[in-house]
């Protein structure tokens, strides 16, 4: 009798404790991982890796197939069309964070490999991703002070 109840207790909370263990595996490669990383990622990879988002809105574009779906996570806004990540909102990456004055971007990013300063309209810099699987930008969007008032890292072929 109690060899069964050992048995029903592995098979119903064995799972449950490996489920644990791998959530926090996530965290811990979600924490380590480039942002850029996740510009791709699946529905179900985004879920897989991060859980439930703590919101979800939507952003209408000017034509149809412009429309997004943002999951929100601690980790960033993640715009998904269709079923994937196309683009990313963050509230720092490489240690520049909103808020921070523009000039801090230069600072930290001018030698940086990987990355490729592009022609950018005033009030935004943007970089070329080239360690990426297609076409990516990062870019930085300032204020009327010349603070960071957002981070984004987005597939430029779309």
């Amino acid at each position: 009798m109690k060899s069964r109840i050992l048995f029903f207790f592995f098979i119903i909370f064995l799972p449950v404790l490996g489920c644990g263990q791998s959530l926090s595996e996530n965290q811990a490669n979600a924490e380590n991982a480039d942002p850029a990383s996740y510009v791709g990622m699946t529905i179900e990879n985004l879920i897989s890796r991060f859980g439930i988002p703590s919101s979800v809105y939507p952003v209408r574009g000017l034509e149809d197939w412009q429309d997004d779906v943002v999951f929100v996570y601690e980790e960033g806004d993640f715009y998904i069309f269709r079923d994937r990540v196309w683009q990313l909102g963050l509230t720092s990456y490489r240690g520049i964070n909103t808020g921070d004055p523009g000039s801090v971007v230069m600072l930290i990013l001018d030698d940086v490999s990987g990355l490729s300063r592009l022609q950018s309209p005033p009030g935004s810099i943007s970089f070329s991703i080239y360690e990426s699987s297609w076409p990516m930008i990062l870019r930085f969007d300032f204020d009327d002070a010349g603070r960071i008032r957002g981070i984004f890292i987005f597939r430029s072929d779309l």
